[in-house]
């Protein structure tokens, strides 16, 4: 289960205003992008907390015009929606438009929104303005490629052939991750005097945020400054989520400083990434400090900030907060399956298994039980208890709903055999799981680290060293192990195994680790083996 992202955009206001750009699942970076014309989430009915809003008019004509355009079946024309709409006496306006495009593109209905924007052009219910030309190019390219998208920017009328129309044909092409071109565009954009856009920037930064590319970061930063671009706190979530990622909590707090410095607003989602990270780090301390700072800087009834902030009262222990905060989430208009999962899994972690157990009843029976993820919720938490006789029923009942155990699965059961001490079960789970297959999104997410790093420290603790070191080069991929916790839980299997290795505190420092007091006792006693 991957922590919960968060995407804002905001409309065309004088130029181009803020655009939230980084997820708040706490794994990765976004792969899609933020268009200049996006939304943000203070809209009463488009943002993305508002995304599983039901539909106010089941069994009736809707009264708003994009509800009635997401209802159009696949394959029938939309052009019978709006003829419908005019019979009715009701007018086809710009926010009509707005609003509809926007709820399309989140619900990824591009094709539908092309259709939209394809007929405004066409049967121009009112005038077309740069907005419209730049939906228009957003959505062809998406659907047809970049070079129908080119054609389609040299038919667009002068007068419209701006900063807005450019800056869009820019950030759908990198959509497309075509980056060569992209740059083509953004010198010709300097040579016609408009004004880029802080959200192509972003976009590049994003691009090259894996390890290979990274090195490129400080050049786009350096241009954006020479391009008179003011860094976005979107920009700055970018930067701070890239250090959390790879669990550099120095390499974050210097960005951090860099944003302050810049006088630069900090939102919640600033500080969704900065607590998260210091959750990981368990620096739990710092943690609860900018957990403050999130309830005090939200706003409105976002259901991300609700889901990220029972995750972090689930490492801090709180179980009154998150009572506190799961209640909020049942006065929501509708309560997704992810925030139940997130819900068991933090009671879970404070080994609260009645609560937990209420709750996966409670979804069980409000919305059956329809994929692995739901599975593993409650998995996760028996294994995390040693109940691991309450896990094979499960399989059963997994088998019976055609939900197959995938690798997180097995790996959860395999810490649940190690708690109940059964070691030999635990080895062969753990191959059983191997043989799954995984994505560096799943091996690199907090979870799968947190469940390998529990599994290391019950090995570590019956001296099994050969399997805690192939465990632990799992953990150092992902650069978990720059976590002094990580490695000492390392050197622990050594001292129970009485075993002697010359290079674990070299290892530990060329590793990105910091040894600590704890460090030190430990390889004294490794010392104490040499023969």
């Amino acid at each position: 289960m991957r922590f919960l992202p968060l995407v804002y955009g905001r409309a065309l206001g004088a130029a181009f205003h803020q655009t939230r750009g980084v997820q708040l699942q706490m794994c990765k970076l976004r792969a899609t992008f933020t268009f200049c014309t996006h939304l943000t989430g203070d809209h009463p009915d488009t943002g993305p907390e508002k995304s599983n809003k039901p539909d106010p008019n089941v069994g009736e004509a809707p009264k708003v015009l994009s509800f009635r355009i997401e209802r159009v079946p696949r394959g029938e024309n939309v052009g019978y929606v709006f003829q419908k709409w005019m019979g009715e006496g009701f007018a086809v306006h710009k926010g009509d438009i707005f609003h509809a495009i926007n709820r399309l593109r989140r619900l990824k209905l591009n094709k539908r929104a092309l259709e939209v924007m394809e007929w405004v052009i066409r049967e121009k219910p009112y005038k077309p303005k740069e907005l419209d030309y730049s939906y228009l190019l957003e959505f062809t390219i998406k659907i047809h490629g970049i070079s129908h998208g080119e054609k389609l920017f040299t038919n667009v009328p002068t007068e419209f052939q701006k900063d807005l129309l450019y800056n869009n044909l820019v950030i759908a092409c990198l959509d497309k991750g075509v980056i060569r071109l992209s740059l083509e565009y953004m010198k010709k954009m300097r040579e016609l005097g408009h004004p880029i856009s802080h959200l192509v920037f972003n976009r590049l930064i994003i691009l090259h945020s894996s390890p290979r590319r990274r090195k490129m970061i400080p050049k786009i930063l350096a241009q954006m400054r020479a391009d008179k671009v003011t860094r976005h706190v979107s920009t700055f979530n970018i930067l701070l989520k890239i250090e959390a990622n790879d669990h550099n909590i120095e390499g974050l707090m210097r960005v951090f400083g860099d944003m302050k410095k810049a006088n630069v607003e900090l939102n919640e989602i600033t500080y969704c990434i900065l607590a998260n990270a210091h959750a990981v780090a368990r620096l739990l301390t710092v943690c609860g400090s900018y957990v403050e700072a999130i309830e005090n800087s939200k706003s409105g009834t976002n259901w991300s900030t609700y889901d990220v902030l029972i995750i972090l009262y689930g490492y801090l222990g709180k179980v009154k907060d998150i009572e506190r905060i799961w209640g909020r989430v049942l006065e929501l208009p509708q309560v997704r399956t992810k925030g139940y999962l997130i819900a068991i899994e933090a009671f879970g972690r404070m080994g609260r298994l009645d609560r937990a157990e209420e709750l996966w009843e409670e979804m069980k029976s409000k919305m059956g039980l329809k994929s692995t993820e739901q599975y593993n919720s409650i998995i996760s938490v028996y294994c995390k208890n040693g109940l691991v006789d309450k896990v094979s029923g499960l399989f059963k009942e997994m088998k019976t709903n055609e939900c197959k155990p995938n690798a997180i699965t097995y790996r959860h059961l395999a810490l649940g055999c190690l708690k109940a001490g059964l070691t030999k079960e635990a080895l062969k789970t753990l191959d059983m799981g191997s043989k799954q297959i995984t994505s560096k999104t799943l091996t690199k997410s907090t979870p799968w680290l947190e469940t390998t790093l529990s599994i290391i420290e019950l090995l570590a603790e019956k001296g099994d060293v050969e399997n805690a070191e192939r465990l632990f080069d799992e953990l150092k991929k992902a650069n978990y192990t720059r976590y002094t916790f990580v490695y000492n839980s390392l050197i622990k299997a050594y001292v129970h195994a009485k075993a002697y290795s010359p290079n674990l505190l070299r290892r530990m420092i060329l590793g990105g680790a910091r040894p600590d007091a704890e460090t030190y006792s430990l390889v004294k006693l490794v010392e104490q083996f040499k023969t």
